[in-house]
């Protein structure tokens, strides 16, 4: 079953960069962000990561963790992540469990041909493990300082 606004996220288990296990249990007491996007190092892809980079002092101070998600291995997002600087990890979901979790897998069209492929969104999960926000469908420029400042709100809340 799909995420839905202000109802619990199921717990999940991934895989993700520095050799970490990610679980969302393991999580509760902060807020987190979970950021999906298409491909390691594709010009939109980095431009949004660099600015989760660079705001991340804001999200920290927010009591809030990011992480990345794309269908990408592992060491394509420790390559990633690396020549980046990325101060969060990145979750390896080749098997698209995550992606079904959040429903983002959507057809896609690039020069004429169609596919399956990541919807570039975003979800915000408060501190008990409920979705509070998504932002689907996303553009990259001025995204993160809207997710910064939602993960601000809730955090005073």
């Amino acid at each position: 079953m799909a995420v839905a606004l202000d109802q619990a996220v199921a717990d999940f288990t991934a895989q993700a960069t520095s050799g970490q296990q990610v679980s969302l249990s393991a999580l509760k007491g902060k807020q987190v962000v979970i950021y999906f996007y298409p491909k390691d190092s594709t010009p939109g892809c980095t431009t949004e990561g660099q600015n989760f980079r660079d705001r991340h002092a804001g999200f920290a101070a927010a009591n809030t963790v990011i992480f990345g998600v794309s269908r990408d291995s592992l060491r394509s997002h420790e390559n990633f992540k690396c020549k980046q600087e990325f101060p969060f990890e990145l979750i390896s979901d080749a098997d698209e469990s995550l992606c079904q979790l959040f429903d983002v897998i959507k057809l896609k069209k690039l020069y004429g041909k169609e596919y399956m492929g990541i919807d570039r969104s975003t979800f915000l999960i408060d501190k008990e493990g409920i979705l509070r926000h998504e932002w689907r469908g996303v553009k990259v420029p001025g995204h993160v300082d809207a997710v910064l400042a939602a993960a601000r709100a809730l955090n005073q809340a």
